[in-house]
């Protein structure tokens, strides 16, 4: 009775327009004050912060705050794949016939995930991270990768809440939730960065919308309030760090694993940021 109850709470608070109106409030002033209790409450380090507190106008201006230059070092080895965010990893592993296996219980097809994309079979047998990203944590999205973008794309969807609550008791929220895809070439491969929105999420957004190559841990995108990016990597190009877990956190810049040889056959060779 009581999923049933959350089941329907949920649905009903996932529509745009409360979306929309608790978007609008923390772009307001009045939000401001809300400031020092979102800290309070999440534990937030905001030394970090590039700015001065006094200088956030907006619970919104401080929620999707940058960092200072040095709070998130990006790993230097010129063949590391990084974390493109502060997060919790909530699933990881291969990709099996294309599924996403065991998040929070639940399986995920590439074929919903990625909007029946026809970029889907060069996925097959991969490697995935599903990176969690709570109130608490830095929220805007870097490139994991030195590379130039293959593809863009914009998916429609609800703004179901990506909480550990939700994941159990909603059915395929990673894949009905509203989605932004970006697809990075590199020197060995292809990653997909799949940023999926949540509930009181009123935007996903590309820091540079004319933007399409990066070095390794450039700005991407950033999210407005919490959610979840889904980072896949296609077969034979991706090694992980084996030091890492479901259940370990991570920050932005560092490393996740190790870039491979699409061909699998030669001597890898390291190559600079600065090649691309």
């Amino acid at each position: 009775m009581a999923n049933t109850m959350f089941r329907l709470l949920t649905e009903l608070s996932s529509r745009k327009w409360v979306s929309r109106l608790t978007g609008s409030f923390a772009k307001s002033r009045a939000s401001r004050a809300l400031i020092p209790k979102f800290i309070q409450a999440y534990r937030i380090p905001a030394e970090e912060a590039e700015k001065p507190l006094q200088d956030y106008h907006t619970l919104n201006e401080f929620f999707t705050r940058r960092l200072q230059p040095s709070a998130r070092p990006v790993d230097a080895d010129p063949m590391s794949l990084v974390s493109p965010v502060d997060a919790l990893i909530t699933a990881m592993g291969p990709l099996d016939d294309q599924l996403i296996p065991n998040v929070k219980g639940q399986d995920y097809t590439l074929d919903e995930l990625l909007n029946h994309s026809p970029r889907l079979e060069s996925y097959r047998d991969g490697y995935m991270f599903v990176l969690y990203l709570s109130p608490r944590d830095y929220h805007r999205i870097h490139t994991p990768v030195t590379g130039r973008q293959t593809e863009r794309e914009y998916i429609p969807g609800k703004v179901y809440p990506v909480n550990e609550r939700s994941m159990v008791n909603m059915r395929a929220v990673l894949s009905r939730n509203e989605r932004q895809i970006t697809y990075i070439s590199h020197h060995y491969g292809e990653v997909a960065v799949a940023k999926v929105g949540a509930l009181n999420v009123s935007s996903i957004r590309y820091a540079d919308e004319t933007r399409t190559s990066w070095n390794k841990g450039d700005e991407l995108a950033y999210f407005e309030f919490g959610s979840t990016v889904v980072l896949l990597m296609q077969k034979h190009t991706f090694e992980p760090n084996e030091l890492l877990t479901v259940g370990s956190r991570v920050k932005m810049g560092e490393k996740l694993g190790t870039l491979l040889d699409l061909e699998a056959t030669r001597p890898y060779q390291r190559i600079k940021d600065t090649d691309m």
